[in-house]
């Protein structure tokens, strides 16, 4: 995922799902990487935005 950079992790796909949709809405694309495992429910969700979105995305992360 060249160009790309985890900026969030959680185990909650809501709280993925909500700081993705307010980075959307401030025009920086953000994507979802599921690595939680479906029958045991361990590991984490990651957010994923482009390397030059990184430093907007973590000032309106630390906003919420």
């Amino acid at each position: 995922m060249e160009g790309w950079t985890c900026i969030y992790t959680s185990t909650q796909f809501q709280d993925i799902e909500f700081i993705r949709g307010i980075l959307e809405e401030q025009q920086i694309t953000a994507f979802v990487v599921n690595k939680k495992d479906s029958v045991y429910l361990f590991g984490e969700i990651e957010l994923y935005v482009r390397v030059e979105d990184a430093f907007a995305a973590n000032q309106i992360i630390k906003t919420i």
